[in-house]
């Protein structure tokens, strides 16, 4: 999750001959059969034939989705690739590490799974909340590039069943999303561990215990007499393979994501392996949505596990609902790729109507828990929560927000009170959002003019010039045309310049209504060439930050 400006698009990444010619020929690909049979159906492992996919409906009407960004790296409370940075010398997380637990050459990420119990988490509570603050649609992570499992994996024995809280995480999730009503989505990362444990393999270059290796080289001969005798490390870890090119630099992983600059290339037994956990867990829980955070698909080019689980997906939403009902989310995607899945914009959004339905995803604070954050109370604020979603689905996406849980799998005090205020904004101006179109335009104003471009998969978030009240965005549904405005003007005149009689959006006929939601009576305007002239009542609703007209 965290690659910042510095993964590039993989058209550009890899000559578009060498690339051509992988698609075309399979013996380019790590290709390979497998135990878990793929679905049979009309989509077949190929970018041609998963071009035929089109994003379903209820995607497009649900709007906002949270995430529960939520697994063993969160028990220490210490922030993002906590086991990775745990095995870099000097890093903000190796210190708090060696506090906390000992030195990762004695104590490393293996021993943090088993201090993980989940004692608190209650996943019907969570759930319903966020039902109640408008989410369609819940999203869980099954395994993050630590490797582990949080699900009763057949094929991974570092699964949360077995080991670390000794519950089926997944299946607590699931059953909690099915009886809310709500769609149910997995994450999936852990087809970058081969990689992003290499810092694992290494030791200290000082201090008492330089030159002693970590345990990411540890076998299963070695825990004889330990916690997790008859278990393999590298099971979990997999770094039984040489280190990728430069990998001294250990930012070097964000230029080598796509399986480029030197990134060691996984062995058919890791590929095997990640598509048959895949494959169990689409089976096992039947998820309506599946992200993968990588690009375009997982192992993408070096293996065709990706494609085989896309197809996969997609026949198996066929054989169940009779239609396809599926959506898998991929990143930094090629127009063709666009086609195949919905392109997922990490913290960040687009700044035009796409053509095709997308999705943003951030976070409230950091994507694994970090008790710093609560302790400082910086959090987003309810207020750039809902002014985000808004933004996105006047371009037609989707908004997927990580509120992320304490180790023990509690939600702390400041983050229930940024769920609780987009609950209550959610219960005016819901009909603005869920359900919606976008219109001729997305919007207007002075934010538009200094919106910053994607970087990489996304990070443009808060980049650009703060939204005002002269800012505006545009939802549409039936007969309705709602103008969403990001604050209440000083002297109570909406102008919408979009809607002037001489605008080239503007000639709206029969305008005879204007309502502010959570507001009984009607609102006085006037049109003229310039711009429609709304009049707001002398009496303010809440959440002023995103106010809502509806023009009948």
């Amino acid at each position: 999750m965290e690659r910042r400006k510095v993964i590039k698009n993989l058209a550009a990444a890899l000559p578009a001959l060498w690339l051509s010619k992988a698609m075309a020929n399979s013996s380019m690909l790590n290709s390979f059969d497998n135990n878990a049979l793929i679905a049979k159906g009309p989509f077949k492992p190929t970018w041609d034939s998963l071009k035929a996919y089109q994003t379903p409906d209820w995607f497009r009407d649900a709007k906002f989705g949270i995430w529960a960004h939520w697994g063993p790296q969160c028990q220490p409370e210490r922030g993002d690739w906590y086991a990775r940075k745990t095995y870099i010398e000097g890093s903000d997380q190796y210190k708090f590490h060696i506090q906390k637990y000992g030195h990762p050459s004695k104590f490393g990420f293996k021993d943090v799974i088993n201090e993980w119990k989940a004692e608190q988490w209650d996943p019907e509570a969570i759930v319903s909340l966020y039902k109640r603050a408008g989410a369609q649609y819940f999203f869980a992570l099954a395994n993050h590039h630590d490797n582990f499992d949080l699900y009763n994996s057949k094929y991974h024995k570092w699964n949360s069943v077995k080991l670390g809280p000794k519950k089926d995480i997944i299946g607590g999730w699931a059953k909690a999303a099915k009886a809310n009503g709500m769609k149910f989505g997995v994450s999936v990362h852990a087809a970058h561990a081969w990689t992003w444990y290499e810092t694992a393999q290494k030791a200290d270059a000082t201090g008492p215990l330089a030159g002693v290796s970590y345990d990411g080289n540890f076998t299963k001969a070695q825990g004889k007499g330990t916690w997790w005798e008859g278990l393999d490390p590298q099971d979990l870890y997999a770094q039984n393979h040489p280190l990728s090119a430069d990998s001294s630099d250990t930012e070097k992983i964000h230029k080598q994501w796509d399986w480029i600059n030197g990134a060691s290339v996984p062995s058919k037994a890791f590929c095997n392996n990640f598509l048959n956990r895949t494959i169990d867990l689409l089976d096992t829980y039947e998820p309506d949505l599946i992200y993968f955070d990588d690009t375009a698909l997982p192992l993408w080019p070096v293996s065709d596990a990706g494609l085989k689980i896309a197809a996969h997906m997609y026949n198996k939403s066929i054989q169940k609902h009779g239609k396809l009902n599926a959506v898998l989310f991929g990143k930094i995607l090629t127009p063709e790729q666009q086609q195949c899945m919905v392109w997922d914009i990490e913290r960040g959004q687009s700044n035009k109507i796409e053509p095709l339905p997308w999705q943003t995803d951030t976070c409230i604070g950091k994507w694994h828990y970090d008790r710093r954050i609560f302790d400082n109370h910086k959090y987003k604020s309810a207020k750039t929560v809902v002014q985000t979603l808004v933004d996105v689905v006047s371009k037609n996406g989707n908004l997927l927000l990580n509120v992320p849980l304490r180790g023990d799998g509690s939600m702390d005090s400041d983050e229930r009170l940024v769920v609780e205020e987009i609950t209550g904004w959610m219960d005016i101006n819901k009909e603005a959002i869920f359900g919606t179109r976008p219109w001729m335009v997305f919007g207007e104003g002075p934010a538009m003019e200094t919106a910053a471009p994607l970087s990489a998969q996304g990070f443009n978030e808060g980049k650009g010039k703060p939204f005002g009240a002269q800012d505006i965005r545009f939802t549409t549904k039936g007969n309705a045309l709602y103008a969403i405005v990001y604050g209440w003007p000083k002297d109570g005149k909406v102008i919408i310049k979009s809607l002037g009689r001489n605008a080239p959006n503007g000639n709206i006929k029969q305008l005879s209504k204007v309502e502010l939601l959570g507001n009984d009576n009607s609102l006085t305007f006037e049109k003229n060439d310039a711009a429609l002239v709304v009049q707001l009542p002398e009496q303010k609703t809440k959440y002023v930050y995103a106010i809502t007209l509806k023009l009948s």
